[in-house]
């Protein structure tokens, strides 16, 4: 996570508007675009902007290797939660309560709080840091080190071989199957080379990967389990599989739902020559991230959306933690870059919305 190296303005609105011809198999397409290089000075990466030199090898492509420690745990998983949702008639309210905010830190560790840290769209301060560090052990989807690997190349490389979760292989792929398999070799490759100077330059990032699995072990499953036993005399098994297993099993699916869903269904009104789209929905669900169409488009900008806080938590967290100090120096797309990029390569759906 970026570290809070200066006093900069609160918000930087990045718009220097140029043009570019890509080519996509026989398809010319010109772009609007931010100038990548002062988007680069300006914030210090380009690791996230899509690689339009990328080509993937010809020939036979590797056979698939399944990962089946992976399949059973997550087959278990989910009987697991299926499990927790019959016994909810049978629960305290407190233990219901109890569940929602554990979950709310859990999606809004990944989605604010990594994501916009990958793009290096703002600054958090170390006890900000410190709370999304904390939430994402409680998320247990990978520490922060590897999510933020992999989210860059997920943008790099996306839609391609190099894409970790790669929506042209399909839904299931893309929101779960990308997990009970061995990594493309691209994946792999194009991963070892990206800058990722600015985590590993992160102590409070290195020590959550280097105390990974304990960490998980108590702030994903034992927390959750123990308060509503110890506090309001919940059952255990009750405790154990609705706020840590239930919990767990929905968060996972509605950050999945943005791989997948946010992929496949919904409007693309800033560049219909990508596969990422708008998709309200998976928005309300993963706190704005389903503004994919937006975000797959302009990576850079802190609120993954054009339209502030309407159905965006997102970005009223980052903006909070603005307002008490606690971030700073969020990176904004202008008004005039966005319109501009929508009247070249949206689809027009802009006009009717």
């Amino acid at each position: 996570l970026s570290k809070e190296l200066s006093s900069a303005p609160a918000t930087t609105t990045v718009g220097t508007l140029t043009s570019r011809v890509t080519r996509n198999g026989d398809v010319v397409m010109e772009k609007d675009s931010l100038n990548h290089e002062d988007l680069a000075g300006d914030r210090g990466m380009i690791d996230d902007i899509f690689d339009e030199t990328y080509r993937e090898k010809e020939g036979p492509k590797p056979p698939l290797q399944y990962v089946w420690r992976n399949i059973i745990l997550m087959s278990l998983l989910h009987l697991g939660g299926i499990f927790g949702l019959v016994l909810i008639p049978y629960a305290k309210i407190q233990t219901l309560a109890w569940g929602i905010p554990i979950l709310f830190c859990m999606v809004e560790s990944l989605i604010p709080g990594l994501c916009a840290a990958s793009h290096r769209s703002y600054k958090a301060t170390l006890p900000l840091r410190i709370f999304l560090t904390i939430a994402n052990s409680l998320a247990f989807q990978n520490d922060i080190y590897e999510w933020v690997r992999d989210h860059r190349v997920h943008h790099k490389f996306s839609e391609t071989d190099a894409d970790p979760h790669n929506a042209m292989r399909g839904f299931f792929f893309s929101h779960i199957g990308w997990l009970l398999v061995r990594k493309h070799p691209d994946v792999i490759e194009k991963g070892q080379k990206l800058d990722l100077s600015d985590v590993k330059a992160d102590k409070v990032v290195m020590f959550q990967r280097r105390y990974y699995k304990p960490s998980v072990v108590l702030l994903c499953f034992t927390l959750p389990t123990v308060v509503p036993w110890y506090f309001w005399e919940e059952s255990l098994i009750i405790s154990f599989f609705i706020p840590a297993i239930l919990r767990y099993v929905i968060g996972l699916n509605a950050t999945w739902l943005v791989n997948s869903a946010a992929h496949m269904f919904g409007n693309r009104p800033y560049d219909r020559y990508i596969s990422p789209r708008e998709n309200p929905l998976v928005s309300l669900g993963a706190l704005g991230e389903g503004f994919h169409n937006y975000h797959h488009t302009f990576p850079y900008d802190y609120s993954t959306s054009e339209f502030g806080w309407r159905f965006n938590l997102t970005t009223a967290f980052i903006d909070l933690m603005c307002f008490l100090g606690l971030a700073s120096d969020r990176k904004k797309v202008s008004k005039e870059v966005i319109l501009a990029r929508k009247m070249r390569t949206g689809d027009g759906s802009h006009k009717s919305g």
